[in-house]
């Protein structure tokens, strides 16, 4: 099978397509034949090495033929001798590792029944980006229907998912997005959009009740002035705000109302949660680009950038 490869840290450029083995399934596991794979940030991170912590789970001292990529949309190829829930032939989509080839290994626990109603490359889109949405709001920062919320970095992979999730749970949604993606971020279901090139958010007089922050981007002390007295600020915003994420754990120690870091992991019930989300048109993924396989470099260093619109998806042929 065609595959990424990954032997090194840094620039996309390190990224190969090989010709390798097709991946041995395990009990539990799912062949998937793989028709697209959603990136989103932390397969940036993982590439260049940033955080330091991310090379033990990529490869210490370097990667040896890593192959990139979490989250599947595909087809069923074959399933291991405990797996009863799925045949060769359903389509399926969820989240494992090394997605960014013409097959992959899935853990049966992080698949679903993809929705009918999307394509291959919209599933793709969902899982991580979906699951850190729905588990910085709902799991953490305990969101509740008719509350204030803001979602800073609202048009990102995560930001577009956590708009449309906070408005499914019945809460007033505000966005903070660039002067280019107001529109997007408006038509997903945002009910006040901010434009942080001409306004900024930590000087509005609104309080907001719990404020998902993917871009870290203003200081901490700053966002808290924009917080209701028994809000929260859930950070999630990767290696480039690892200082604001330390502070806010530890302002948390001293105030149990304000915010502290989260950890995703993927599971059925929820994957099972946002199919119907997806299903019902309550969520739609936002693709901001499509690259072929053999375009994956490329795909990664525009992801880089930090200026994607939703997500951006590796589609196979």
């Amino acid at each position: 099978m065609k595959a990424i490869i990954q032997n090194s840290y840094g620039a996309p450029q390190v990224l190969e397509l090989k010709e390798i083995e097709k991946p041995r399934i395990k009990d539990n596991d799912v062949l998937v034949r793989v028709r697209a794979a959603g990136l989103h940030a932390g397969d940036y991170f993982c590439l260049m090495g940033v955080p330091f912590l991310v090379r033990f789970v990529v490869g210490f001292p370097g990667p040896k033929n890593y192959i990139p990529g979490l989250d599947v949309a595909g087809e069923v190829e074959a399933v291991g001798r405990n797996v009863k829930r799925f045949a060769k032939g359903d389509k399926v989509f969820g989240s494992g590792k090394h997605a960014c080839a013409e097959f992959a290994a899935i853990p049966q626990d992080t698949l679903v029944p993809m929705p009918e109603n999307l394509s291959f490359e919209q599933a793709a889109a969902v899982p991580t980006s979906a699951l850190a949405a729905l588990h910085g709001l709902r799991d953490t920062g305990k969101m509740r229907s008719g509350q204030k919320i803001l979602i800073n970095g609202a048009s990102g992979g995560v930001g577009t998912f956590a708009v449309q999730i906070a408005k499914s749970f019945g809460a007033e949604v505000t966005g903070v997005c660039s002067r280019n993606h107001v529109d997007m971020v408006n038509s997903i279901g945002a009910d006040y959009v901010i434009d942080y090139e001409n306004k900024d958010f930590t000087q509005s007089v609104q309080r907001y009740d719990l404020i998902l922050d993917n871009v870290a981007n203003r200081s901490f002390s700053e966002v808290r002035c924009v917080l209701a007295p028994q809000g929260k600020i859930i950070p999630n915003s990767g290696h480039a705000g690892l200082s604001y994420v330390i502070k806010a754990s530890l302002r948390a120690l001293v105030n149990q109302h304000q915010a502290r870091p989260y950890v995703s992991t993927p599971n059925q019930k929820d994957l099972m949660l946002l199919r119907e989300l997806l299903e019902s048109g309550k969520i739609t993924p936002v693709i901001d680009n499509v690259y072929p396989l053999d375009k994956t470099a490329d795909a990664l260093g525009y992801i880089g950038k930090g200026h994607a619109a939703g997500k951006v998806v590796i589609g196979i042929a």
